[in-house]
């Protein structure tokens, strides 16, 4: 028996313009606050679940990135958002994980929604929405879970290694993106393979796999998922390379302006991949008749070989007396010599023709 497919219920949820309320699916038992503070002297690291750690940090000479992990503790979000002039409805966007990339400018701050993607143990591919503020002498992200590409950055940090700990809060948010934009050259790279991958099966005349037209429906889904994530912050990174903004100082444009073309050369990437998806599916279905139309061909010489050798046996076999040969003495032994010489006849034939 068919199973029914569930069907889906659409529900909209019509709230007061900047409520603060967690809609996402990674909930998150405790809000994990990292906050790492340095200059060109100085370096200190602090993991906390009290969003308050990181207060007296404001004001300073230095330059405080504070990473927030877990979102569904709102209050605590709420609290941050209060200490550094956060709209309201910042706030919501941030807590919302169903935005496309976008950036948008305030007076006192510029706000970033991009999607940060990368493998989890080497397989599962991760989706999460990370959200950037950065303000003079502060930058902020909000992530929806533990787990991120950041690992080199903050090493670097430690270290005092590039020019990271003499710039400002502006080049902080510039390696954040970068970081970012650079794990989607890994994860297409990735992807890049198993198109190779999935290729090379198909092409593989040995192997019989029911289950390549779903492998290559699967994947095309998740080179759209990953073009919808991506394909957006083209237009984000332009704007911020060209923005006017206090924020972003001179010595920080000429880095945007690289990252740019990162995100062009990624979105090239993913249109080059996605092409090849649908090819792979094209040529997919397109091996699968040709190995179709060959057993009808087959099918095809069989039944026209036994169509002359089945009109002779069907004017024999009728039930006639009169028929003469029929009484000779080897009539049958010459019905036989008959038939298979047509049957030869026709396989050279064939074979001339290069049917077979």
């Amino acid at each position: 028996m068919r199973s029914k497919k569930k069907k889906k219920s659409y529900k909209t949820v019509n709230r007061s313009p900047g409520s603060i309320l967690y809609r996402g699916k990674k909930q998150s038992t405790v809000t994990a606050i990292d906050i790492i503070n340095y200059s060109k002297e100085s370096y200190s690291k602090i993991e906390t679940q009290n969003v308050a750690d990181a207060f007296h940090f404001k004001g300073k000479d230095t330059v405080t990135w504070i990473n927030v992990n877990g979102l569904n503790n709102t209050s605590e979000i709420e609290k941050l958002g209060s200490h550094y002039g956060l709209h309201p409805l910042t706030l919501e966007d941030i807590l919302n994980t169903n935005h496309r990339p976008k950036l948008d400018e305030f007076d006192n701050y510029l706000f970033l929604v991009l999607k940060m993607l990368y493998f989890k143990n080497d397989e599962e591919l991760v989706y999460e929405q990370m959200s950037i503020i950065v303000g003079e002498g502060y930058v902020l992200t909000f992530q929806e879970a533990d787990g991120d590409v950041f690992d080199d950055l903050r090493e670097r940090i430690e270290a005092g290694k590039g020019r990271g700990r003499n710039m400002g809060a502006d080049y902080l948010m510039y390696t954040i993106i970068d970081a970012v934009v650079d794990n989607y050259l890994t994860v297409i790279e990735a992807f890049g393979d198993k198109i190779e991958d999935i290729e090379d099966h198909i092409f593989d005349a040995t192997t019989e796999d029911s289950q390549t037209a779903s492998t290559i429906q699967g994947l095309k889904r998740e080179v759209l998922k990953i073009r919808r994530s991506v394909f957006p912050l083209r237009e984000a990174i332009n704007r911020l390379e060209k923005m006017e903004h206090p924020i972003i100082d001179d010595k920080t444009r000429n880095f945007l302006r690289d990252l740019y073309d990162h995100i062009v050369q990624v979105n090239e990437s993913i249109e080059v991949y996605r092409e090849m998806v649908w090819s792979l599916l094209e040529m997919h279905m397109s091996l699968i008749s040709n190995k179709m139309n060959e057993v009808m061909k087959v099918l095809t010489i069989i039944a026209t070989i036994f169509i002359p050798l089945t009109f002779i046996a069907g004017i024999y076999g009728m039930n006639f007396d009169n028929i003469p040969e029929l009484h000779y003495k080897n009539a049958y032994y010459i019905l036989w010599g008959v038939m298979i010489f047509i049957f030869l006849m026709m396989l050279i034939y064939f074979r001339r023709k290069k049917w077979l």
